[in-house]
């Protein structure tokens, strides 16, 4: 199931105040036909996702797949790492929200590998994880041994929901940024989301705005040496209000990327977002980019 990219549904990248950016609200917002069609999209991908989620319960065995070289791929291909065309090789790994799996990236991992990105994993941490803090440093143990596996220094790492939250406190906390390159979150609630505070579980009271580890990552993070990207959404049903979406940390200089009309769960699979994160891997979303204003398809 693939989306077109309509006008209404294109990133605009940005890194200026989110007062001036912050999605727009009200019941006249949730009667656009751009909003009606991704909450009908959202709809459509939650049902499909509770069908997929068995199959994605086990992290599969990291394999090499020899037969991808960057030189022997379409021009297309070619043509998104002719800036770098080493970032085809580094690895991604992609990191599951709350109470999910790998399997929310089914259709993510797929895009990239078709996209010439050589080695894309995934990685479930435990259902019943209680602590941000424990989750990242499970998943830094876990990018070691990726890094062992596959001979390379750096991984990328895309997050969605809570899984970029736990991969923030990773490069920020405990020295992540020595192995990620870069991270892109997807949908992550960098500011909380007041729907945390409906369920009093010790995981999700981290969640809440203003909690302890929030606080803990609004700490000053000089010279973290990982790149920022944070693909949020005016439509996002779970991370309310929607522009917590936003990483404003000032020594981060973080890239905000605002979609529109895009459910939570149809983020890691909106063709829109696999194009927006595709290319930034890529590394074609530069410092210039970072201070101005952008759209694509």
């Amino acid at each position: 199931m693939h989306q077109r990219s309509a006008p209404d549904a294109c990133p605009d990248s940005h890194t200026t105040s989110s007062a001036h950016r912050a999605p727009q609200g009200g019941l006249r917002a949730l009667c656009t036909p751009a909003t009606l069609t991704g909450g009908l999209t959202e709809l459509a991908w939650v049902g499909a996702h509770v069908l997929m989620y068995p199959l994605g319960a086990r992290t599969p065995t990291l394999r090499l797949d020899p037969r991808i070289r960057p030189g022997q791929q379409p021009a297309a291909v070619r043509a998104l790492f002719a800036d770098d065309p080493l970032a085809a090789r580094i690895p991604v790994l992609l990191v599951h929200g709350l109470v999910d799996n790998r399997s929310v990236f089914s259709v993510m991992q797929r895009s990239l590998r078709r996209r010439g990105f050589a080695d894309v994993c995934t990685w479930n941490y435990s259902p019943l994880l209680t602590d941000i803090a424990r989750g990242a440093a499970d998943l830094g143990a876990h990018i070691e041994r990726i890094c062992e596996q596959t001979g390379h220094d750096k991984v990328h790492v895309v997050g969605h929901s809570l899984g970029g939250l736990i991969a923030r406190y990773l490069v920020q906390r405990q020295g992540g940024d020595r192995r990620v390159a870069s991270l892109v979150t997807l949908g992550t609630p960098h500011e909380g989301s007041v729907l945390a505070h409906v369920v009093p579980t010790p995981l999700i009271r981290q969640l809440r705005p203003g909690s302890a580890v929030l606080r803990e990552l609004a700490e000053p993070a000089p010279g973290c040496r990982t790149t920022v990207t944070a693909i949020y959404s005016d439509l996002d049903q779970l991370v309310l209000p929607t522009s917590s979406g936003r990483c404003d940390h000032p020594d981060l200089h973080a890239r905000n990327v605002l979609v529109h009309g895009i459910g939570h769960m149809s983020l890691p699979r909106h063709r829109s977002v696999v194009d927006e994160v595709a290319v930034t891997l890529a590394g074609q979303r530069g410092a210039r980019e970072r201070s101005g204003r952008s759209a694509v398809a």
